[in-house]
C-alpha cells in the first residue's frame, strides 16, 4: 500500500476487486505500492454499480502507468487451457459429512 504521508493518485478504475487485485499485485511485483479504493461499492449489487480505483503514490504515477500496460498485456497471453485449477471436490465426500457446502 502507498505510504499514508504521501498523495495518492489514481492510476486507474475496473469494474472488480478482482481485477484491481490483479492490478496491485502486478505493480507491488515490480516495486511499486498501490492499494485498491471503492471495494465495497463495486461488490454492492444495486442498480448503479461502483468502480474500484487503483491508486498510487503521485511520484510513482509515470512508472505506474507503464508498468499498467504490462500488468494488462500479461493478462491477455495467459493461456488458460494450460493453468492448473486442480481436481473437482468428489461430491459424495460432501454428502458423507453432511456438508451443504455450495447449495
Amino acid at each position: 500500500m502507498a505510504h499514508d504521508n504521501e498523495n495518492l493518485a489514481r492510476l486507474t478504475s475496473v469494474r472488480t476487486e478482482l481485477e484491481a487485485g490483479i492490478i496491485v499485485g502486478g505493480l507491488e511485483a515490480r516495486g511499486i505500492q498501490a492499494t485498491m479504493s471503492g471495494v465495497y461499492t463495486a461488490n454492492f449489487r444495486a442498480e448503479a454499480p461502483g468502480w474500484v480505483e487503483v491508486l498510487v503514490a503521485e511520484a510513482d504515477l509515470p512508472q505506474a502507468q507503464s508498468v499498467l500496460d504490462e500488468v494488462r498485456n500479461e493478462r491477455i497471453d495467459v493461456d488458460w487451457s494450460q493453468v492448473d485449477v486442480g481436481e473437482p471436490e468428489d461430491e459424495e465426500d460432501s454428502e458423507e459429512d453432511g456438508s451443504d457446502e455450495g447449495y
